[in-house]
């Protein structure tokens, strides 16, 4: 009795191996990583600045009242210049944009903005990507939704395309609430 019993132990271990590899194989793969940052304030840092036509950025400035967006670019970022002109349409509309320039050079982010319009109020070099890191922020391009006390109430991940524009300017509403 007890000899057939050991003899099932296997086949009852590789059935269960079987049920959780599939249950694993149903799940819905997440192919985008949220912040957990979301609801709560950005980090305070100092950046300096990364261009010569905007000051730098420090996001201890943020809670003052006005919601605005911070958007992580790059300049060797190719959606990062395609999504250009909504940032500019955003910023003709009265939306404060604030950017962070992730692992860039300043003549670099210089040239970007030349090429593709500067609609950033302040505009921060992250050399190591230390804010990028702080925020939660998974790649670029990336925006997030500041609200007047320097909470962070949205992430869009990716470009901001024409499509988005709608949904960008009713979190920036819902943040000034």
């Amino acid at each position: 009795m007890k000899r057939s019993l050991i003899l099932w132990v296997p086949l009852a271990a590789y059935l269960v191996f079987l049920v959780v590899a599939s249950l694993g194989l149903t799940q819905k793969n997440q192919t985008v990583i949220q912040s957990r940052m979301i609801g709560k304030p950005v980090p305070g840092i100092d950046l300096p600045a990364a261009s010569a036509m905007a000051p730098a950025l420090s996001t201890k400035q943020m809670a003052d009242g006005k919601p605005r967006l911070l958007n992580v670019f790059a300049s060797w970022c190719v959606p990062c210049a395609a999504e250009a002109p909504q940032l500019a349409q955003l910023a003709q509309r009265g939306v404060r944009i604030d950017g962070v320039a992730i692992r860039d050079a300043r003549p670099d982010v210089d040239a970007f903005l030349q090429r593709n319009g500067n609609p950033f109020h302040r505009i921060g070099l992250d050399a190591r990507s230390t804010l990028q890191f702080y925020l939660g922020s998974s790649g670029v391009p990336e925006t997030f939704v500041i609200d007047g006390k320097g909470i962070i109430r949205y992430q869009h991940i990716g470009y901001i395309g024409p499509q988005d524009i709608d949904t960008i300017l009713t979190k920036l509403r819902e943040a000034g609430a």
